[in-house]
């Protein structure tokens, strides 16, 4: 386990624009903002089109990343996920989990990552800024070099 307590700067209520690029609008914000790292702790979204981490095939090896993705249209979602800051990029490295359901197909539900996502009506975000510890990402060689959230 690794813990750090956190110092939090400012709270914020966001929403995105009918159409936009969801990852593009997070930068946006981020940069408008000077945030360069914090958490979401929810937001509620309509997305007309997304891509999560998934698979219908056979995985070979269960504990590895999946690489492939699942495209989805016209769902709903509720999210969450923490913002990190690349200093290789000098961009936020947002990490996202979200619950989707499929409005035209009984709300079927699915439950991943985030790749991609084009708003649909609207975005209603709270964003929480954290000012200390740094968080960044760093790859674990032992986990298929998955980055880890570190505290430094």
């Amino acid at each position: 386990m690794k813990c750090s307590e956190l110092t939090l700067g400012r709270t914020f209520s966001v929403t995105f624009e009918h159409g936009k690029d969801f990852f593009t609008e997070l930068e946006e914000f981020c940069e408008a903002n000077k945030l360069k790292q914090g958490y979401i702790p929810f937001f509620i979204a309509g997305f007309s089109e997304v891509e999560l981490v998934g698979t219908c095939e056979r995985v070979e090896d269960e504990n590895a990343p999946i690489s492939s993705k699942v495209y989805l249209k016209n769902v709903e979602a509720v999210g969450a996920g923490i913002i990190a800051f690349d200093d290789e990029t000098q961009n936020i490295s947002p990490h996202i989990h979200v619950s989707v359901g499929l409005k035209t197909n009984s709300a079927l539900g699915h439950t991943s990552h985030l790749l991609n996502a084009k708003v649909i009506f609207l975005v209603e975000m709270i964003v929480v800024e954290v000012l200390k510890p740094d968080f960044r990402r760093i790859k674990n060689p032992s986990l298929h070099d998955v980055e880890l959230l570190s505290f430094i």
